[in-house]
Protein backbone atom coordinates (compact mmCIF):
# COMPACT_ATOMS: atom_id res chain seq x y z
CA UNK A 1 0.00 0.00 0.00
CA UNK A 2 1.47 3.32 -1.03
CA UNK A 3 0.83 6.72 0.50
CA UNK A 4 2.86 8.90 -1.88
CA UNK A 5 2.45 12.61 -1.41
CA UNK A 6 1.29 12.25 2.19
CA UNK A 7 3.82 13.56 4.71
CA UNK A 8 2.67 11.53 7.73
CA UNK A 9 -0.71 9.91 7.21
CA UNK A 10 -0.33 7.38 10.03
CA UNK A 11 -2.72 7.97 12.91
CA UNK A 12 -1.17 7.17 16.27
CA UNK A 13 -3.76 8.13 18.86
CA UNK A 14 -5.81 6.37 21.51
CA UNK A 15 -9.39 6.14 20.23
CA UNK A 16 -11.47 4.90 23.14
CA UNK A 17 -14.90 5.28 21.56
CA UNK A 18 -13.94 3.32 18.44
CA UNK A 19 -12.37 0.46 20.39
CA UNK A 20 -15.24 0.08 22.85
CA UNK A 21 -17.97 0.34 20.22
CA UNK A 22 -16.45 -2.22 17.86
CA UNK A 23 -18.61 -5.30 17.40
CA UNK A 24 -16.43 -8.37 17.04
CA UNK A 25 -17.21 -10.75 14.19
CA UNK A 26 -15.11 -13.92 14.25
CA UNK A 27 -13.18 -14.53 11.04
CA UNK A 28 -11.61 -17.80 9.90
CA UNK A 29 -9.00 -18.81 7.33
CA UNK A 30 -8.41 -22.38 6.21
CA UNK A 31 -4.97 -22.77 4.62
CA UNK A 32 -4.53 -25.86 2.42
CA UNK A 33 -0.76 -26.25 2.29
CA UNK A 34 1.56 -28.88 0.89
CA UNK A 35 2.28 -30.41 4.28
CA UNK A 36 -0.48 -29.27 6.63
CA UNK A 37 -4.05 -28.06 6.47
CA UNK A 38 -4.79 -25.42 9.09
CA UNK A 39 -7.73 -23.43 10.45
CA UNK A 40 -7.12 -20.18 12.31
CA UNK A 41 -10.08 -18.32 13.79
CA UNK A 42 -9.40 -14.68 14.65
CA UNK A 43 -11.38 -12.66 17.16
CA UNK A 44 -12.09 -10.00 14.54
CA UNK A 45 -11.26 -8.78 11.06
CA UNK A 46 -9.10 -5.90 12.28
CA UNK A 47 -5.59 -4.43 12.23
CA UNK A 48 -4.37 -6.45 15.21
CA UNK A 49 -6.48 -9.62 15.39
CA UNK A 50 -5.87 -12.16 18.13
CA UNK A 51 -6.15 -15.86 17.19
CA UNK A 52 -8.97 -17.51 19.15
CA UNK A 53 -8.39 -21.00 17.77
CA UNK A 54 -5.56 -22.59 15.80
CA UNK A 55 -5.53 -26.21 14.68
CA UNK A 56 -4.01 -28.14 11.83
CA UNK A 57 -4.02 -31.59 10.28
CA UNK A 58 -0.83 -33.04 8.81
CA UNK A 59 -2.47 -34.10 5.54
CA UNK A 60 0.81 -34.02 3.52
CA UNK A 61 -0.89 -33.23 0.21
CA UNK A 62 2.47 -32.59 -1.41
CA UNK A 63 3.47 -36.19 -0.73
CA UNK A 64 0.15 -37.40 -2.12
CA UNK A 65 0.89 -36.60 -5.78
CA UNK A 66 1.41 -39.64 -8.01
CA UNK A 67 3.80 -40.18 -10.91
CA UNK A 68 1.33 -38.55 -13.31
CA UNK A 69 1.28 -35.35 -11.24
CA UNK A 70 -2.19 -35.89 -9.75
CA UNK A 71 -3.44 -36.14 -6.19
CA UNK A 72 -4.13 -39.72 -5.23
CA UNK A 73 -7.67 -40.58 -4.17
CA UNK A 74 -6.39 -41.11 -0.64
CA UNK A 75 -4.81 -37.63 -0.57
CA UNK A 76 -8.07 -36.02 -1.68
CA UNK A 77 -9.98 -38.06 0.89
CA UNK A 78 -7.66 -36.98 3.72
CA UNK A 79 -7.80 -33.33 2.73
CA UNK A 80 -11.58 -33.34 2.34
CA UNK A 81 -12.05 -35.02 5.71
CA UNK A 82 -9.83 -32.38 7.37
CA UNK A 83 -11.66 -29.45 5.73
CA UNK A 84 -15.07 -30.83 6.69
CA UNK A 85 -13.97 -31.28 10.30
CA UNK A 86 -12.43 -27.82 10.57
CA UNK A 87 -15.44 -26.25 8.86
CA UNK A 88 -17.71 -27.89 11.44
CA UNK A 89 -15.57 -26.47 14.26
CA UNK A 90 -15.73 -22.99 12.74
CA UNK A 91 -19.52 -23.17 12.39
CA UNK A 92 -19.84 -24.31 16.01
CA UNK A 93 -17.76 -21.27 17.01
CA UNK A 94 -20.22 -19.08 15.08
CA UNK A 95 -17.54 -17.78 12.75
CA UNK A 96 -19.12 -15.17 10.50
CA UNK A 97 -16.80 -15.63 7.54
CA UNK A 98 -14.44 -18.40 6.42
CA UNK A 99 -11.97 -18.01 3.55
CA UNK A 100 -10.13 -21.03 2.11
CA UNK A 101 -6.72 -20.64 0.46
CA UNK A 102 -4.87 -23.39 -1.40
CA UNK A 103 -1.18 -23.11 -2.21
CA UNK A 104 1.65 -24.94 -3.98
CA UNK A 105 0.51 -28.56 -3.87
CA UNK A 106 -3.00 -27.79 -5.13
CA UNK A 107 -1.82 -25.51 -7.93
CA UNK A 108 0.81 -28.10 -8.96
CA UNK A 109 -1.47 -31.13 -8.98
CA UNK A 110 -3.11 -31.83 -12.33
CA UNK A 111 -6.39 -32.60 -10.60
CA UNK A 112 -6.22 -29.84 -8.01
CA UNK A 113 -9.53 -28.55 -9.36
CA UNK A 114 -11.13 -31.86 -8.34
CA UNK A 115 -10.18 -31.21 -4.71
CA UNK A 116 -11.59 -27.69 -4.93
CA UNK A 117 -14.90 -28.98 -6.32
CA UNK A 118 -15.12 -31.68 -3.65
CA UNK A 119 -14.63 -29.09 -0.89
CA UNK A 120 -17.22 -26.78 -2.42
CA UNK A 121 -19.78 -29.57 -2.85
CA UNK A 122 -19.27 -30.89 0.67
CA UNK A 123 -19.09 -27.63 2.62
CA UNK A 124 -20.30 -24.80 0.40
CA UNK A 125 -16.91 -23.12 0.80
CA UNK A 126 -15.14 -21.84 -2.32
CA UNK A 127 -11.36 -22.32 -2.01
CA UNK A 128 -9.05 -20.02 -3.94
CA UNK A 129 -5.92 -21.47 -5.52
CA UNK A 130 -3.19 -18.88 -5.17
CA UNK A 131 -0.53 -18.44 -7.83
CA UNK A 132 3.09 -18.44 -6.72
CA UNK A 133 3.21 -14.68 -7.16
CA UNK A 134 0.05 -14.22 -5.08
CA UNK A 135 1.42 -16.47 -2.35
CA UNK A 136 4.64 -14.45 -2.19
CA UNK A 137 2.70 -11.17 -2.19
CA UNK A 138 0.28 -12.16 0.57
CA UNK A 139 3.12 -13.54 2.70
CA UNK A 140 5.03 -10.27 2.35
CA UNK A 141 1.85 -8.37 3.18
CA UNK A 142 1.56 -10.51 6.31
CA UNK A 143 4.99 -9.32 7.43
CA UNK A 144 3.89 -5.73 6.76
CA UNK A 145 0.85 -6.38 8.96
CA UNK A 146 3.00 -7.78 11.77
CA UNK A 147 5.73 -5.15 12.03
CA UNK A 148 6.16 -1.40 12.15
CA UNK A 149 7.22 -0.39 8.62
CA UNK A 150 9.51 -3.37 7.84
CA UNK A 151 12.07 -3.07 5.06
CA UNK A 152 14.00 -5.96 3.55
CA UNK A 153 13.30 -9.35 1.96
CA UNK A 154 10.68 -11.82 3.20
CA UNK A 155 11.14 -15.57 2.81
CA UNK A 156 8.40 -18.12 3.55
CA UNK A 157 9.22 -21.81 3.51
CA UNK A 158 6.31 -24.21 3.32
CA UNK A 159 5.93 -27.87 2.63
CA UNK A 160 6.13 -27.46 -1.14
CA UNK A 161 7.69 -24.13 -2.00
CA UNK A 162 9.75 -21.12 -0.93
CA UNK A 163 8.34 -17.65 -1.61
CA UNK A 164 10.55 -14.57 -1.47
CA UNK A 165 9.36 -10.97 -1.81
CA UNK A 166 10.54 -7.47 -1.00
CA UNK A 167 8.85 -5.25 1.59
CA UNK A 168 9.38 -1.49 1.71
CA UNK A 169 7.65 0.07 4.68
CA UNK A 170 3.94 -0.34 3.98
CA UNK A 171 4.06 -1.88 0.52
CA UNK A 172 5.28 -4.98 -1.28
CA UNK A 173 8.07 -4.32 -3.77
CA UNK A 174 8.21 -5.49 -7.36
CA UNK A 175 10.83 -8.21 -6.80
CA UNK A 176 9.34 -11.54 -5.81
CA UNK A 177 9.72 -15.21 -6.65
CA UNK A 178 8.26 -18.65 -5.90
CA UNK A 179 10.64 -21.63 -5.97
CA UNK A 180 10.13 -25.40 -5.48
CA UNK A 181 12.24 -25.40 -2.32
CA UNK A 182 9.76 -26.44 0.33
CA UNK A 183 10.63 -28.98 3.01
CA UNK A 184 9.17 -31.93 1.06
CA UNK A 185 11.00 -31.51 -2.29
CA UNK A 186 14.23 -30.54 -0.52
CA UNK A 187 13.89 -33.62 1.67
CA UNK A 188 13.77 -35.71 -1.49
CA UNK A 189 16.86 -33.92 -2.82
CA UNK A 190 18.68 -34.79 0.42
CA UNK A 191 18.17 -38.51 -0.19
CA UNK A 192 21.27 -38.28 -2.42
CA UNK A 193 23.23 -36.47 0.29
CA UNK A 194 23.47 -32.95 1.62
CA UNK A 195 26.20 -31.90 -0.82
CA UNK A 196 24.18 -33.01 -3.84
CA UNK A 197 21.10 -31.20 -2.50
CA UNK A 198 23.19 -28.05 -1.94
CA UNK A 199 24.10 -27.89 -5.61
CA UNK A 200 20.47 -28.23 -6.70
CA UNK A 201 19.28 -25.62 -4.21
CA UNK A 202 22.05 -23.17 -5.14
CA UNK A 203 21.20 -23.48 -8.83
CA UNK A 204 17.53 -22.69 -8.16
CA UNK A 205 18.40 -19.78 -5.87
CA UNK A 206 20.92 -18.34 -8.33
CA UNK A 207 18.26 -18.31 -11.05
CA UNK A 208 15.35 -16.99 -8.97
CA UNK A 209 16.35 -15.29 -5.72
CA UNK A 210 15.95 -11.49 -5.78
CA UNK A 211 19.05 -9.56 -4.69
CA UNK A 212 19.04 -7.77 -1.37
CA UNK A 213 18.97 -4.13 -2.44
CA UNK A 214 17.15 -2.54 0.49
CA UNK A 215 17.79 -2.80 4.23
CA UNK A 216 19.96 -5.82 5.19
CA UNK A 217 17.16 -7.61 7.02
CA UNK A 218 15.68 -10.98 6.07
CA UNK A 219 12.22 -11.75 7.52
CA UNK A 220 11.79 -15.49 8.02
CA UNK A 221 8.27 -16.99 7.81
CA UNK A 222 7.09 -20.59 8.01
CA UNK A 223 6.93 -23.28 10.68
CA UNK A 224 10.21 -24.89 9.68
CA UNK A 225 12.13 -21.67 10.05
CA UNK A 226 10.31 -20.63 13.23
CA UNK A 227 11.50 -23.97 14.69
CA UNK A 228 15.07 -22.76 14.14
CA UNK A 229 14.23 -19.64 16.15
CA UNK A 230 12.78 -21.71 18.98
CA UNK A 231 15.93 -23.82 19.13
CA UNK A 232 18.21 -20.77 19.10
CA UNK A 233 16.15 -19.08 21.85
CA UNK A 234 16.43 -22.20 24.01
CA UNK A 235 20.14 -22.70 23.31
CA UNK A 236 21.05 -19.10 24.16
CA UNK A 237 18.66 -18.62 27.08
CA UNK A 238 17.13 -15.54 25.47
CA UNK A 239 15.03 -13.56 27.99
CA UNK A 240 11.95 -13.51 25.74
CA UNK A 241 10.71 -16.79 24.26
CA UNK A 242 8.30 -15.25 21.74
CA UNK A 243 9.37 -16.11 18.19
CA UNK A 244 7.65 -13.16 16.51
CA UNK A 245 10.13 -10.30 16.33
CA UNK A 246 13.08 -12.45 17.43
CA UNK A 247 16.12 -10.81 15.86
CA UNK A 248 19.63 -12.24 15.59
CA UNK A 249 22.76 -11.81 13.48
CA UNK A 250 22.58 -13.76 10.23
CA UNK A 251 25.98 -15.35 10.87
CA UNK A 252 24.67 -17.05 14.02
CA UNK A 253 21.65 -18.52 12.28
CA UNK A 254 23.69 -19.58 9.27
CA UNK A 255 26.07 -21.53 11.52
CA UNK A 256 23.18 -23.19 13.36
CA UNK A 257 21.35 -24.02 10.10
CA UNK A 258 24.49 -25.55 8.59
CA UNK A 259 24.89 -27.76 11.65
CA UNK A 260 21.24 -28.91 11.75
CA UNK A 261 21.17 -29.59 7.99
CA UNK A 262 23.71 -32.40 8.52
CA UNK A 263 22.03 -33.92 11.59
CA UNK A 264 20.27 -37.25 11.81
CA UNK A 265 16.67 -37.37 13.03
CA UNK A 266 17.84 -38.64 16.41
CA UNK A 267 20.22 -35.70 16.73
CA UNK A 268 17.48 -33.26 15.74
CA UNK A 269 15.16 -34.81 18.32
CA UNK A 270 17.71 -34.02 21.04
CA UNK A 271 17.76 -30.28 20.23
CA UNK A 272 16.18 -28.04 22.89
CA UNK A 273 12.54 -27.00 22.33
CA UNK A 274 12.36 -28.59 18.88
CA UNK A 275 8.70 -29.15 17.83
CA UNK A 276 8.10 -32.87 17.51
CA UNK A 277 6.25 -32.53 14.21
CA UNK A 278 9.28 -30.74 12.70
CA UNK A 279 11.91 -33.34 13.53
CA UNK A 280 11.68 -35.11 10.17
CA UNK A 281 11.64 -32.00 7.97
CA UNK A 282 13.85 -29.64 10.00
CA UNK A 283 17.16 -30.58 8.28
CA UNK A 284 15.59 -29.66 4.93
CA UNK A 285 14.31 -26.32 6.24
CA UNK A 286 17.73 -25.66 7.81
CA UNK A 287 19.52 -26.49 4.55
CA UNK A 288 17.40 -23.99 2.62
CA UNK A 289 18.02 -21.31 5.28
CA UNK A 290 21.76 -21.98 5.15
CA UNK A 291 21.89 -21.59 1.36
CA UNK A 292 19.57 -18.54 1.30
CA UNK A 293 21.71 -16.72 3.85
CA UNK A 294 24.88 -17.66 2.00
CA UNK A 295 23.38 -16.22 -1.20
CA UNK A 296 21.82 -13.02 0.22
CA UNK A 297 24.33 -12.18 2.95
CA UNK A 298 21.92 -10.14 5.12
CA UNK A 299 23.10 -8.62 8.38
CA UNK A 300 20.27 -9.90 10.54
CA UNK A 301 17.28 -12.25 10.60
CA UNK A 302 13.88 -11.30 11.97
CA UNK A 303 11.35 -14.07 12.55
CA UNK A 304 7.66 -13.51 11.86
CA UNK A 305 4.55 -15.34 13.06
CA UNK A 306 2.58 -13.35 10.49
CA UNK A 307 2.55 -14.68 6.95
CA UNK A 308 0.14 -15.79 4.28
CA UNK A 309 -3.04 -15.92 6.38
CA UNK A 310 -2.38 -12.60 8.09
CA UNK A 311 -1.50 -11.03 4.75
CA UNK A 312 -4.77 -12.23 3.27
CA UNK A 313 -6.64 -10.86 6.28
CA UNK A 314 -4.81 -7.53 6.04
CA UNK A 315 -5.81 -7.33 2.38
CA UNK A 316 -9.51 -7.43 3.37
CA UNK A 317 -9.18 -4.22 5.43
CA UNK A 318 -9.90 -0.75 4.11
CA UNK A 319 -6.87 1.58 3.74
CA UNK A 320 -7.67 3.50 6.91
CA UNK A 321 -7.68 0.32 8.99
CA UNK A 322 -4.55 -1.00 7.27
CA UNK A 323 -2.61 2.09 8.22
CA UNK A 324 -3.36 1.92 11.94
CA UNK A 325 -0.44 1.01 14.17
CA UNK A 326 -0.56 -2.73 15.01
CA UNK A 327 1.00 -2.43 18.47
CA UNK A 328 -1.26 0.39 19.59
CA UNK A 329 -4.33 -1.38 18.19
CA UNK A 330 -3.47 -4.52 20.14
CA UNK A 331 -2.71 -2.59 23.32
CA UNK A 332 -6.03 -0.76 23.11
CA UNK A 333 -7.95 -3.97 22.40
CA UNK A 334 -6.46 -5.56 25.52
CA UNK A 335 -6.15 -2.62 27.89
CA UNK A 336 -9.19 -0.39 27.39
CA UNK A 337 -12.08 -2.86 27.86
CA UNK A 338 -10.71 -4.11 31.20
CA UNK A 339 -9.71 -0.69 32.62
CA UNK A 340 -11.69 0.83 35.48
CA UNK A 341 -12.11 4.04 33.47
CA UNK A 342 -11.35 3.28 29.80
CA UNK A 343 -11.28 6.99 28.90
CA UNK A 344 -8.40 7.58 31.32
CA UNK A 345 -5.80 6.11 28.95
CA UNK A 346 -6.39 8.86 26.39
CA UNK A 347 -6.22 11.46 29.18
CA UNK A 348 -2.86 10.03 30.28
CA UNK A 349 -1.61 10.14 26.69
CA UNK A 350 -2.41 13.86 26.50
CA UNK A 351 -0.98 14.48 29.97
CA UNK A 352 2.38 12.90 29.02
CA UNK A 353 2.61 14.47 25.55
CA UNK A 354 5.35 16.88 26.69
CA UNK A 355 7.18 14.42 28.93
CA UNK A 356 9.91 13.67 26.37
CA UNK A 357 10.84 16.64 24.15
CA UNK A 358 11.62 15.69 20.55
CA UNK A 359 9.81 12.36 20.87
CA UNK A 360 10.00 10.28 17.67
CA UNK A 361 7.02 8.56 16.08
CA UNK A 362 8.50 5.22 17.16
CA UNK A 363 8.73 6.36 20.78
CA UNK A 364 5.27 7.95 20.70
CA UNK A 365 3.62 4.67 19.75
CA UNK A 366 5.33 2.95 22.68
CA UNK A 367 4.23 5.67 25.10
CA UNK A 368 0.62 5.49 23.93
CA UNK A 369 0.66 1.68 24.06
CA UNK A 370 1.80 1.93 27.69
CA UNK A 371 -1.01 4.40 28.41
CA UNK A 372 -3.51 1.96 26.88
CA UNK A 373 -2.20 -0.86 29.11
CA UNK A 374 -1.85 1.24 32.24
CA UNK A 375 -4.80 -0.26 34.15
CA UNK A 376 -4.56 -3.86 32.93
CA UNK A 377 -3.75 -5.33 36.37
CA UNK A 378 -5.97 -3.36 38.71
CA UNK A 379 -7.82 -6.53 39.77
CA UNK A 380 -4.57 -8.28 40.78
CA UNK A 381 -3.25 -8.28 44.33
CA UNK A 382 -1.09 -5.22 45.00
CA UNK A 383 1.92 -7.35 45.97
CA UNK A 384 2.08 -9.17 42.63
CA UNK A 385 0.85 -6.56 40.13
CA UNK A 386 4.22 -5.14 39.17
CA UNK A 387 6.26 -8.33 38.65
CA UNK A 388 3.44 -10.42 37.20
CA UNK A 389 2.53 -7.73 34.67
CA UNK A 390 6.21 -7.34 33.77
CA UNK A 391 6.49 -11.07 33.01
CA UNK A 392 3.18 -11.14 31.16
CA UNK A 393 4.07 -8.27 28.84
CA UNK A 394 7.42 -9.82 27.96
CA UNK A 395 5.64 -12.80 26.43
CA UNK A 396 2.28 -11.35 25.36
CA UNK A 397 1.28 -12.09 21.71
CA UNK A 398 1.43 -8.51 20.47
CA UNK A 399 2.45 -7.76 16.90
CA UNK A 400 4.19 -4.67 15.59
CA UNK A 401 6.76 -4.82 18.39
CA UNK A 402 10.39 -5.85 18.69
CA UNK A 403 11.81 -7.69 21.68
CA UNK A 404 13.51 -4.54 23.07
CA UNK A 405 10.20 -2.69 22.70
CA UNK A 406 8.48 -5.48 24.65
CA UNK A 407 11.02 -4.99 27.40
CA UNK A 408 10.44 -1.21 27.36
CA UNK A 409 6.68 -1.69 27.79
CA UNK A 410 7.21 -4.27 30.52
CA UNK A 411 9.52 -1.96 32.50
CA UNK A 412 7.12 0.96 32.04
CA UNK A 413 4.14 -0.94 33.47
CA UNK A 414 6.34 -2.43 36.21
CA UNK A 415 7.20 1.13 37.28
CA UNK A 416 3.58 2.24 36.88
CA UNK A 417 2.64 -0.34 39.52
CA UNK A 418 5.46 0.77 41.83
CA UNK A 419 7.87 -2.06 41.04
CA UNK A 420 11.63 -1.70 41.24
CA UNK A 421 14.01 -2.17 38.33
CA UNK A 422 16.40 -4.58 40.03
CA UNK A 423 17.25 -8.25 40.38
CA UNK A 424 15.80 -10.46 37.65
CA UNK A 425 14.31 -7.41 35.93
CA UNK A 426 17.78 -5.93 35.50
CA UNK A 427 19.14 -9.26 34.24
CA UNK A 428 16.54 -9.16 31.47
CA UNK A 429 16.79 -5.47 30.62
CA UNK A 430 20.60 -5.61 30.43
CA UNK A 431 20.24 -7.94 27.44
CA UNK A 432 17.66 -5.88 25.58
CA UNK A 433 17.78 -2.19 26.56
CA UNK A 434 20.38 0.51 26.98
CA UNK A 435 20.59 2.23 30.39
CA UNK A 436 19.01 5.32 28.84
CA UNK A 437 16.06 3.27 27.52
CA UNK A 438 15.53 1.69 30.95
CA UNK A 439 15.59 5.15 32.53
CA UNK A 440 13.11 6.48 29.98
CA UNK A 441 10.74 3.56 30.64
CA UNK A 442 10.98 4.07 34.40
CA UNK A 443 10.29 7.81 34.07
CA UNK A 444 7.20 7.10 31.96
CA UNK A 445 5.98 4.44 34.37
CA UNK A 446 6.43 6.68 37.43
CA UNK A 447 4.61 9.49 35.63
CA UNK A 448 1.68 7.16 34.89
CA UNK A 449 1.61 6.09 38.53
CA UNK A 450 1.56 9.72 39.64
CA UNK A 451 -1.24 10.54 37.20
CA UNK A 452 -3.37 7.66 38.51
CA UNK A 453 -2.78 8.60 42.14
CA UNK A 454 -3.39 12.32 41.75
CA UNK A 455 -6.66 11.95 39.82
CA UNK A 456 -8.11 8.68 41.17
CA UNK A 457 -8.08 7.65 37.48
CA UNK A 458 -10.66 10.33 36.64
CA UNK A 459 -9.88 12.19 33.37
CA UNK A 460 -11.45 15.45 34.55
CA UNK A 461 -9.28 15.56 37.68
CA UNK A 462 -6.11 14.80 35.71
CA UNK A 463 -6.88 17.86 33.60
CA UNK A 464 -6.47 20.00 36.73
CA UNK A 465 -2.70 19.55 36.85
CA UNK A 466 0.44 19.83 34.72
CA UNK A 467 3.72 17.97 35.05
CA UNK A 468 6.96 19.94 34.75
CA UNK A 469 10.40 18.30 34.77
CA UNK A 470 13.03 20.99 35.20
CA UNK A 471 16.72 21.07 36.06
CA UNK A 472 16.23 21.50 39.81
CA UNK A 473 12.95 19.72 40.49
CA UNK A 474 9.95 17.80 39.23
CA UNK A 475 6.88 19.97 39.79
CA UNK A 476 3.24 19.04 39.76
CA UNK A 477 1.36 22.24 39.06
CA UNK A 478 -2.17 21.94 40.45
CA UNK A 479 -4.74 24.31 38.99
CA UNK A 480 -7.20 23.77 41.83
CA UNK A 481 -6.02 22.57 45.23
CA UNK A 482 -9.38 20.92 45.92
CA UNK A 483 -8.47 18.43 43.19
CA UNK A 484 -5.67 16.80 45.23
CA UNK A 485 -7.25 13.67 46.82
CA UNK A 486 -4.26 12.77 49.04
CA UNK A 487 -1.30 15.12 49.14
CA UNK A 488 0.97 12.72 51.09
CA UNK A 489 0.49 9.91 48.55
CA UNK A 490 0.94 12.32 45.68
CA UNK A 491 4.18 13.62 47.21
CA UNK A 492 5.49 10.07 47.51
CA UNK A 493 4.76 9.32 43.84
CA UNK A 494 6.26 12.67 42.85
CA UNK A 495 9.49 11.88 44.70
CA UNK A 496 9.66 8.49 42.95
CA UNK A 497 9.37 10.24 39.61
CA UNK A 498 12.06 12.75 40.59
CA UNK A 499 14.36 9.89 41.61
CA UNK A 500 13.85 8.18 38.24
CA UNK A 501 14.48 11.47 36.47
CA UNK A 502 17.64 12.16 38.46
CA UNK A 503 16.72 15.54 39.92
CA UNK A 504 16.77 16.44 43.59
CA UNK A 505 13.56 18.38 44.07
CA UNK A 506 9.92 17.28 44.00
CA UNK A 507 7.11 19.66 44.84
CA UNK A 508 3.42 20.31 44.38
CA UNK A 509 2.74 23.87 43.27
CA UNK A 510 -0.71 25.45 43.52
CA UNK A 511 -1.34 27.57 40.44
CA UNK A 512 -4.01 30.26 40.40
CA UNK A 513 -5.96 31.26 37.33
CA UNK A 514 -3.85 34.42 37.04
CA UNK A 515 -0.67 32.33 36.84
Amino acid sequence: MSHKGMSDPRTIEIDTARILSRQQAHYGVIDIGSNSLRLVVYDDLSRAPFPRFNEKSMVALGAGIDADGNFTEDAIRRALHAVVRLHAIAKAMQVDRIDVLATEATRRAGNGADLIRAIRDKTGLQPRILTGEEEATFTATGVISGFFQPTGLVGDIGGGSLEVAEVIGDRVGDRLSSMPLGALPVGRMMEDGVDAAKKQIDAILDANLPPMLTQPAFYAVGGGWRALARIHIAMTGAPISVVHGYNLPAAELQALSKKIARMSQDEVADLPDVPGRRIKTLPAAALVMWRVLRNLKPERIVFSDCGLREGWLYGQLDPTEQYRDPLLEGAQAIGLPIARVPEFSAALARWTDDLFPGESQQDRRLRLAACALTDMAWRDHAKVRARETFRRLLQFPFIGVTHPERAFLAVTILARYGGKVDGTVTEITDQLLTPNEVRRAEILGRALLLGHRFSASVPELLGHCRLRIEADAVRLEVLNNVSVPDSDAVQTRLRQLASATGVAGAEVVIVTEDD
